[in-house]
């Protein structure tokens, strides 16, 4: 993220709060993961304040930040849109849910064979790991990550999938050598959307227990 660790403390102990928040208004089951991707965009800006303080480099911190940045989040948001989408809406999401799962192979392919660096450029973080065809691979996280918010048929999470895109926009066109980092930030900010989302949820219906009449 920009600015500072303590920049990073504040905003990832406030996402935090409001993943637990979204944990606790969740009613389904198939809700959870998605009401769950608060607490790890929170639990990321609290990895990353420890990259703060370490200076950057190739330690562990640096390594978790990555792993959640790019493989997991690449899988996560459009599985977690689909769990929690109609059955109509579905099947348009089960195709980012697919190259989500495509990036994500070749992302941990990536951090598997090659070393991840964090270096502190000024007031930003930038992360260099070297990746192949890093452009396709920003491409398909994106188009799975942002194409399934957009497509998944619920008003908060379009809302959230437009906050998300236009991020992604400003962030590559002022930071790009820093655009993991600060889109990863932003998105954890425009997450506190999910808690809307998750309040406005309506609680599964129960069955009625069956009456018997007797003669």
């Amino acid at each position: 993220m920009c600015w500072s660790a303590t920049a990073d403390l504040v905003a990832g102990a406030a996402i935090t709060s409001v993943g637990a928040a979204c944990l606790i208004r969740t009613h389904r089951a198939a809700d959870l993961p998605l009401a769950a991707l608060p607490l790890l965009l929170g639990t990321h800006q609290l990895i990353e304040a420890k990259v703060w303080h370490t200076g950057g480099g190739t330690g562990a911190a640096t390594m978790a930040w990555a792993v959640i940045a790019l493989p997991l989040l690449a899988v996560w948001v459009p599985a977690g849109v689909w769990c929690a989408a109609a059955r109509p809406a579905r099947r348009r999401v089960a195709a980012f849910v697919a190259v989500g799962a495509l990036t994500a192979a070749f992302l941990a392919h990536g951090l598997a064979t090659r070393p991840v660096r964090a270096e502190i450029r000024g007031h930003t973080m930038a992360y260099v790991i070297g990746l192949p065809r890093a452009e396709l691979l920003v491409a398909g996280y994106l188009i799975a990550t942002v194409g399934a918010l957009l497509l998944s048929g619920d008003r908060h999470l379009t809302a959230l999938g437009v906050l998300a895109g236009a991020g992604a926009v400003v962030c590559w066109l002022l930071w790009r050598l820093e655009f993991v980092s600060t889109w990863c930030a932003l998105a954890a900010v425009c997450s506190v959307v999910l808690y809307g989302w998750a309040r406005g949820r309506p609680a599964p219906r129960r069955a009625l227990p069956a009456i018997t009449h007797r003669p």
